[in-house]
């Protein structure tokens, strides 16, 4: 059976630390993306309302300088600029998933929100583990985050950045039998004298994924904007750590072949693709790594997919008791 619709993908400077004006971007790539008869549009990674690059041009105390503003400039799941959201989602019947940082009473979190074209949350994740200078602004996911949701048209999972470089995360997804797989990356200008850090490496990631999990990958990603560098650069040693520009979004097949001609790295648009459903048996019948490829009795993954609260509701914990009998000596 041949299920096709066109999927785009986001490459685009936020509004940096502005909300209100963000999410009008987004609206209008929202927009932009059904006119080109689009059934989802991806953002990139902490899109709303920016990737903090600040983490990795200072100091922590220094830092904190920006962390108010970052903080009120954050989403709340639920909140006005989510309604937004899903509002311009169900106005264009268009699925959304938008990369943004997730304010949680005093606590901030990378995430991933997908809207149905209903403009109905289907899930709103949070990343596993934030990495390196990350984990100075963001807090940690769990099991709870690891999903693929069905939404009609496709089998659709997301994840954030480096969570691609994490081996049993992937296979989690793999397990779950994607067919749409959401990659958000922030950026690829940051400290362009680490290899790790930049756009062949990470690209290569997103591709492999396609390749490994057998899906289509939507690899939507930012672009470092002259006013961001202007608000972020404060000398001649951070000048060298960061430019403008870093864009590189593709949408992979899953045979891992790229399915777009990229756009220029400071170019800000969409990539859109056919995503041909069908094209995924013919993979598959290649390598299966959760079925006929893999080998469960050598190697298996052990996945808690149970969410993890600092608090538990004592009434609602089932604590089980072990009887021990005694016997006394005659």
């Amino acid at each position: 059976m041949t299920h096709v619709f066109k999927a785009a993908a986001v490459q685009a400077a936020p509004e940096f630390m502005n909300i209100e004006a963000g999410v009008d971007k987004a609206i209008a790539l929202i927009e932009q993306a059904a006119s080109q008869g689009a059934a989802i549009v991806a953002f990139p990674e902490c899109w709303l309302p920016g990737y903090p690059w600040w983490l990795w041009l200072s100091a922590t105390a220094h830092n904190m300088k920006y962390f108010q503003s970052y903080h009120e400039n954050c989403i709340e799941l639920g909140d006005r600029h989510c309604q937004r959201l899903c509002d311009a989602a169900r106005d264009n019947k268009i699925m959304v998933s938008m990369g943004f940082s997730e304010r949680d009473h005093g606590s901030l979190y990378i995430a991933q929100m997908l809207i149905s074209d209903d403009g109905d949350i289907l899930q709103a994740r949070r990343k596993l583990k934030p990495t390196h200078m990350e984990r100075t602004v963001f807090g940690e996911g769990d099991g709870s985050d690891f999903d693929v949701i069905d939404c009609g048209i496709a089998r659709v999972g997301q994840l954030c950045c480096w969570e691609h470089l994490q081996p049993l995360s992937k296979y989690a997804m793999y397990s779950m039998h994607e067919q749409l797989h959401i990659a958000a990356w922030p950026s690829f200008s940051c400290y362009p004298q680490a290899f790790a850090l930049g756009a062949e490496l990470n690209n290569a990631l997103s591709q492999v994924y396609a390749a490994e999990g057998q899906c289509y990958v939507l690899a939507p990603c930012g672009v470092i904007s002259s006013q961001m560098i202007d608000m972020l650069v404060e000398n001649d040693e951070q000048a060298e750590l960061i430019s403008t520009g870093g864009g590189a979004a593709q949408i992979f097949g899953p045979d891992g072949r790229p399915l777009c001609t990229p756009l220029s790295d400071h170019e800000e648009g969409l990539l859109v693709a056919d995503i041909d459903l069908s094209a995924i048996t013919i993979a598959k019948s290649f390598a299966d790594p959760v079925g006929h490829y893999s080998r469960p009795d050598v190697t298996r993954l052990l996945l808690n997919r149970q969410a993890m609260t600092a608090v538990a509701d004592a009434a609602n914990e089932t604590v089980q008791v072990e009887e021990v009998v005694v016997e006394e000596d005659s």
